[in-house]
Order: structure tokens, then C-alpha cells, then sequence
């Protein structure tokens, strides 16, 4: 790589430092800021649209979009960095949060919501994660970069359990306004110690695969747009969803045939060849679709059926967050001769225990604390895992090969946690409605003429509703209609939920057999600087 690659040529070809406490603080930074960001926002819509004069749909819209573009261009964001500096990326990327996070502190409409922290935010997300890992492999060392990559998880594990709580907590005592102004804050601390980043060289082929990138903005952009659309309750779910996976097989043959005429590539399909980095990258995304599903089930348990509110749904699931975080940094500092496999195994096996202990608690559980050690076993699953799958998938890459790596490896987790909050969040409503309807028809005390009805509203307008909210709604009706309406609201509920949290523990239990395969596997070799797989 050329001073023209980086962001000066001080920093090229620097060897890695073996431990830099301040500098894995930072990247750690960096990480919470990405992931809490959407939790921000998610738990601000109400405040947001009061403030800008909006509607719901359009900052909903606006945060679909923001995942939509953050998800299609993150395999061009990891090639990107190649041609242009992984350590320029990651400035680039840095400040494209910090625009969208000043733009949120002063718009006054939807506008520049939209450009400045769904489009650009978007970009500057697929160019920061892949970026990231690149700099991580290639600034740290042995265990070192366990380390690293431990703390790094645990950040990113952290900032999605707690994000509702942080944004709830400032939202209610200061302003929505103030919480993106501390992200724009946060930001510019981290750019404050970019000297201490190391450039890593890169050395392939610097043609530019156009079409290798329109495949891919169009496969993982369907799958996503897709998966949001059905979320939403929106029409063409199907064909949107068939276009992506087409998009993405015809990717995979493109790359195939390019790689055999001996072309540069966006990706080289000789990763997918590796073992180990095919069931990381799986396991990635298996990891992500449990956390995306139990963090969009369990707040919404917590605030219609005990009726919390954001701070209180907040401190319930931070067990969940806490103990995640604890085990993240405790394994990546004592794993010692253990093998990575083993750790991701127990940790599948402990996360999944946990998911299946939260399933008897939903219908009888008067508080969150009920929920407070199926979350703490849960959690240290959690912790476990984020502590070694970066670093199992990415450790034994190339520095040449580890932008396009980290960009699949990322592209993997940011489908998975779509995947698991649109999935499970969808499921959990199918079977609300279907509930709600075979309660209504099958009532004694409503009339005939009016249970297709009662399912009909309770499918439509209570669904997000508590049963206080649900009373106030039927104040008009005669108090046995009232009554009857609030139980089949109260019994449908928890079964729902129940349903619900199945995504995640499936996706736990696939996640426990592929790590049996795992364990039959060498453990990958890391890589220093400069050496490691050659793929293609």
C-alpha cells in the first residue's frame, strides 16, 4: 500500500502493537456508538414526531431505510476501504454517524432526517464495521486481539440491551435531542486519538467490480427491504424477498466465474471455501437473529403486559446486558488453552437454557424480576459467544483478504439481527391475531353478530395496547363486553409472546449443532501481520 491507501504513510506498515489498553477503548467506543444509535431512535419515535411535527410511519420508514442502506452497500464499504485506506474508512465512516447524530440534534423536519442520518448515517455504517475488524486484526496480536475482539463484542452486546434505557432515560429527563448530541460528542472523542491507529496494508488488485457490487446491493437490499416489508405489514413481501435471494446466488456465480478468468473481485469466493470461516460467519449471524428476536420480544412483554415503561423495561433486561458484557471481557482475558469451539458450544448451549427458562415466567411473572436469572444465564451465553466468533472467523484471515472477510463476517451479523427483529417480531404477530380471533369466535359472553368484530379491533388497535390503555378504549361498552374483551386480551398475550420468543431459541439450537462440527474441525491458526490464509 501507497501513502495514497492510508491516512499517511507514518502508518503503513507499522508492526502491531501486542496490547494498546486505550486504543481497544476507543474501537470499543466506536462499536456502542454504531449499535445504540437505532436504539436511540426506536425509543424516541413518539418524542421525534411530536417535535418535527411527523408521523410515525415516516421516522419508521426513515429507520427501514437507514438498516436498508447500512446492510446493501456493506460489502462495497469493506472493498471501498481496501482502494482507499481501512484507517480512512473508518475516519469516513466515523463521520458519516457524526453528521447524521448533528443532523437529529437540529432538524426541525423529516427531511434531513432522511439524507443526513438514514442515508449518510447508512454509508458511514458500511464503512465503519468492516473497517473495524480490518484494523482490529491487524493492530493487535495473538491474544491481544482475542482481547480486542472480546471487548469489541461486548460493546456492540452492551449498546443493543441498554439502548432502550439510555434513550428512554434522556428522552424523559432532558431531550431526544441531547442523547444524539452525546453521540456526536462520543464521536469526536474517538477521533481525537485516531493516531494511535495503524493503517494495515493492502496489497490485491485495485480494479473496482461494479458488478459484483449492483448483485450484491441488490441481494442483501431485497432480503432486507423484504424482511422490513413484512414487518410493516406491506404488499410484494414475496417478490422482494426472491429478487434479494436472486441477487445473491447470481452474486455468488459472478464471483465464481471471475475468479476462474482470473479477475478482481468484490469478494473472493475463496472464503466461503474455509471451514472455519463459513461456520463463524454462520454462527455470526445465528447469534445475532437470538439477540435481534429476545430484544425486540422481551420490551414489548414488559410494556404491554406489565405495563413498564421504557426506563423500567430498561432495568429488567439489563442482566441480560450486564452479565453479557461481564463474560465478554472474562473470557477474552482467561480463555487460555481452551478451544474457541468449546466456549462457542457452551455458549449456544447456556443461551438457549436460558430462552427456554423465560418461557414458563411469561404468563405468570407479576415484575421483571421473575425474569432475572433465565436473563443472567442468557446473557453469560451471550458473553461467551461475542468473546470468540469475531475472533475465531476473522484471526486466521490475511491482512490482504481481512476487509472483504470482516465485510461478510458484518454483512452476516446485521442480516441475522434484521432477520431476528423483523422475524420474530412478525411471528409474534401472526399468532396475536390468530389468538385474538379463535378467543373472539369461541366466546359465550360476546354476541355472535360482534365477535368477528371485537377480533377484528383487538387485531388492528389493541395490539400494541396495555389492558389499562384496552379499558379506557371500550369505556362505551357494557362492563361484561369490557371484562370479556380484557381477558381475551390478558390470555392471548403471553401465548403470543411465547411464540414469539421461539426465533430466538431455534436459532440458539442451530446455532449448538453447527458447533459440534465446530469441535470436529482444527482450530483456525491466527495470523499475524502481513501473513496468513492466502485465499484465491
Amino acid at each position: 500500500m501507497n501513502s495514497s491507501n492510508g491516512a499517511g504513510t507514518n502508518d503503513v506498515g507499522n508492526e502491531p502493537a501486542q496490547f494498546n489498553q486505550k486504543l481497544a477503548l476507543l474501537l470499543a467506543m466506536a462499536m456502542f456508538v454504531l449499535v445504540v444509535d437505532t436504539s436511540i431512535m426506536n425509543v424516541s419515535i413518539s418524542a421525534v414526531v411530536k417535535d418535527i411535527n411527523s408521523t410515525v410511519s415516516d421516522l419508521q420508514a426513515t429507520i427501514a431505510i437507514e438498516a436498508l442502506v447500512s446492510a446493501a452497500f456493506i460489502l462495497i464499504g469493506g472493498k471501498v476501504g481496501d482502494l482507499i485506506g481501512r484507517k480512512r474508512a473508518y475516519i469516513l465512516g466515523l463521520c458519516g454517524y457524526a453528521v447524521g447524530a448533528i443532523a437529529m440534534t437540529l432538524a426541525q423536519s423529516i427531511v434531513p432526517i432522511l439524507i443526513f442520518w438514514a442515508l449518510i448515517g447508512g454509508l458511514g455504517a458500511s464503512l465503519l464495521l468492516p473497517a473495524m475488524q480490518s484494523l482490529i486484526h491487524g493492530n493487535f496480536d495473538g491474544e491481544a486481539r482475542k482481547r480486542v475482539y472480546a471487548l469489541v463484542g461486548a460493546s456492540a452486546a452492551i449498546a443493543a440491551a441498554v439502548g432502550p434505557l439510555l434513550g428512554g432515560f434522556i428522552t424523559t429527563f432532558l431531550s431526544w435531542r441531547v442523547a444524539f448530541l452525546l453521540e456526536a460528542v462520543i464521536i469526536a472523542v474517538i477521533l481525537s486519538g485516531i493516531k494511535l491507529v495503524k493503517d494495515v496494508p493492502y496489497t490485491g488488485p485495485r480494479e473496482f467490480d461494479v458488478v459484483g457490487s449492483v448483485l450484491s446491493v441488490v441481494g442483501m437490499g431485497g432480503v432486507v427491504l423484504g424482511i422490513l416489508v413484512w414487518q410493516e405489514g406491506g404488499e410484494a413481501v414475496g417478490a422482494l424477498i426472491i429478487i434479494g435471494a436472486a441477487g445473491l446466488v447470481s452474486l455468488f456465480y459472478w464471483l465464481v466465474r471471475r475468479e476462474r478468468l482470473n479477475k478482481p473481485t468484490l469478494l473472493d469466493p475463496g472464503l466461503l471455501r474455509l471451514h472455519a470461516f463459513r461456520l463463524g460467519a454462520t454462527q455470526q449471524m445465528l447469534q445475532q437473529i437470538a439477540l435481534g428476536g429476545t430484544m425486540i420480544v422481551l420490551p414489548i412483554y414488559l410494556q404491554m403486559v406489565l405495563e413498564y415503561n421504557a426506563l423500567q423495561a430498561g432495568l429488567s433486561i439489563s442482566p441480560l446486558s450486564l452479565s453479557m458484557f461481564g463474560i465478554a471481557l472474562l473470557a477474552g482475558r482467561r480463555a487460555g488453552a481452551r478451544r474457541p469451539a468449546s466456549i462457542i458450544r457452551w455458549g449456544f448451549i447456556l443461551l438457549m437454557v436460558g430462552l427456554i427458562a423465560v418461557l414458563p415466567v411469561v404468563p405468570r411473572a407479576d415484575s421483571g424480576w421473575w425474569l432475572l436469572i433465565p436473563l443472567v444465564i442468557a446473557g453469560c451465553g451471550l458473553g461467551l459467544l461475542v468473546s470468540q466468533l469475531n475472533n475465531y472467523t476473522l484471526s486466521p484471515i490475511s491482512d490482504e483478504r481481512v476487509s472483504e472477510a470482516a465485510g461478510v463476517n458484518s454483512a452476516a451479523g446485521s442480516f441475522g439481527l434484521s432477520f431476528g427483529l423483523a422475524f420474530a417480531g412478525a411471528i409474534m404477530l401472526a399468532s396475536l391475531s390468530i389468538i385474538f380471533t379463535s378467543l373472539a369466535t369461541s366466546s359465550t359472553v360476546l354476541p355472535p353478530a360482534e365477535q368477528q368484530q371485537v377480533a377484528q379491533v383487538l387485531e388492528e388497535d389493541a395490539q400494541i395496547m396495555s389492558n389499562t390503555q384496552l379499558a379506557e378504549l371500550l369505556a362505551g361498552q357494557p362492563p361484561a363486553i369490557q371484562a370479556e374483551i380484557i381477558r381475551i386480551n390478558t390470555e392471548a398475550r403471553p401465548i403470543s409472546l411465547q411464540i414469539g420468543l421461539l426465533i430466538p431459541i431455534l436459532a440458539s439450537a442451530a446455532g449448538l449443532l453447527i458447533s459440534f462440527r465446530m469441535m470436529r474441525l482444527p482450530d483456525p491458526k491466527p495470523a499475524g501481520a502481513g501473513e496468513g490464509t492466502v485465499l484465491g
